[in-house]
C-alpha cells in the first residue's frame, strides 16, 4: 500500500492522520511531542523521529501545522522532510499558511523535484476524525488528479480554486470572516446582557435566526454560559489566520477597516487567552474599559 508521512499531529491532525491508518495506508508520522502519536502507533503508525524520517521513502507527505515558520521548518528545516523525499512524490499542505507562504513553498518544492498541493481544509475536529473535511486546493489539474488517492481519506469534498495559492487565498478569506462574525457576536452578547435581555432567548435567536450562519449557531449558546470545554480553534490561531488574511487584503484592497477591527479584537483575545477556545472573545469584549 502507498506510504504516508504525516506531519503535525494536534487537533485537527491527529483525526487526519488515523484516517489514513484506517484506509490501510502505510503512515509515518511526526509531532514535536510524541505523547501525541501513542495511541496511533499501537494503531499501526510507525513514529518518525524528525520529519526528514517521515518523509523517507513515502510516496505523499501531509503537514498540519500551526503556521509559516512551523511549515517551513518541517519541509525546509534540518532534518525536513523535503531532504528525503523521492522526486515526484507529493508535498500536500493542509496547513494554514500565508498566501505568500505558499507561493514560495510550491517553487522551492518544484525545484527538488516534488509536487507542491495547496490544501488547506475546513471542518472540526470530528470531521477531520471522521474524513469529512472540505478540502480547499490550489493546484495544476494534472497534479490534483495524481493527489485525489491521498485526498480521499481526509476529505468528502474537494473545492479546487485552480492554480498553487489560490486555496490558500480562499481559506484566508473563510477564516477572516469568521473572526468577524465571532467577534461581532461577543459584542452583540455582551450588549443584550448589559441590557438585561433573557440571554436564554437571546442565544435561541440568535442561532436560529437571519444572522445564525454556523459560528453563530456553534458559538451563541456557549458564550452565554460562558462554557469553553472542548475547544475547537484557539484565539492566537483565529489571529494568525486574520493577520494572514489582512496581510493579503493589503495587496489586493484598500483599507477592509472591518477585517482590521475584527484582527484588533483577537489581538486581545490572544494577548488575554492565546491557547483558549476562541469563543473567550465574550469575555474580552465584556470587560471594564
Amino acid at each position: 500500500m502507498a506510504k504516508v508521512g504525516f506531519i503535525g499531529l494536534g487537533r485537527m491532525g491527529h483525526g487526519m492522520a488515523g484516517r489514513y491508518l484506517d484506509a490501510g495506508f502505510t503512515v509515518a508520522v511526526w509531532n514535536r511531542s510524541k505523547t501525541k502519536s501513542e495511541d496511533l502507533i499501537a494503531r499501526g503508525a510507525r513514529w518518525a523521529a524528525s520529519p526528514a524520517a517521515a518523509g523517507d521513502g513515502a510516496d505523499a507527505v501531509v503537514t498540519m501545522v500551526a503556521d509559516d515558520e512551523a511549515s517551513r521548518a518541517v519541509w525546509l528545516g534540518q532534518d525536513g522532510a523535503a531532504a528525503t523525499m523521492k522526486a515526484g512524490s507529493l508535498a500536500i499542505e493542509c496547513s494554514t499558511v500565508s498566501h505568500q507562504h505558499a507561493l514560495d513553498m510550491a517553487r522551492e518544492l518544484r525545484s527538488r523535484g516534488l509536487i507542491y498541493i495547496d490544501c488547506p481544509v475546513t471542518g472540526l475536529p470530528q470531521a477531520a476524525a471522521a474524513g469529512k473535511l472540505t478540502l480547499l486546493v490550489g493546484a495544476d489539474a494534472a497534479d490534483l488528479d495524481r493527489a485525489k488517492p491521498y485526498l480521499a481519506p481526509i476529505g468528502d469534498l474537494i473545492r479546487y480554486f485552480g492554480a498553487v495559492g489560490t486555496g490558500t487565498v480562499y481559506k484566508l478569506i473563510n477564516n477572516l470572516m469568521g473572526a468577524v462574525q465571532i467577534a461581532s457576536l461577543a459584542e452583540g452578547i455582551a450588549m443584550a446582557e448589559q441590557a438585561g435581555l433573557d440571554m436564554n432567548l437571546v442565544a435561541e435567536a440568535l442561532s436560529t435566526g437571519a444572522v445564525a450562519s454556523p459560528q453563530v449557531i456553534r458559538h451563541s449558546k456557549r458564550m452565554v454560559a460562558r462554557d469553553f470545554s472542548g475547544a475547537s480553534f484557539t484565539a492566537a490561531l483565529r489571529h494568525k489566520d486574520a493577520a494572514y488574511a489582512v496581510s493579503l487584503a493589503d495587496t489586493l484592497l484598500p483599507g477592509v477597516p472591518v477585517s482590521r477591527a475584527a484582527l484588533a479584537a483577537y489581538e486581545k483575545a490572544k494577548a488575554n487567552a492565546p491557547d483558549d477556545d476562541e469563543g473567550k472573545m465574550i469575555e474580552i469584549v465584556s470587560q471594564p474599559k
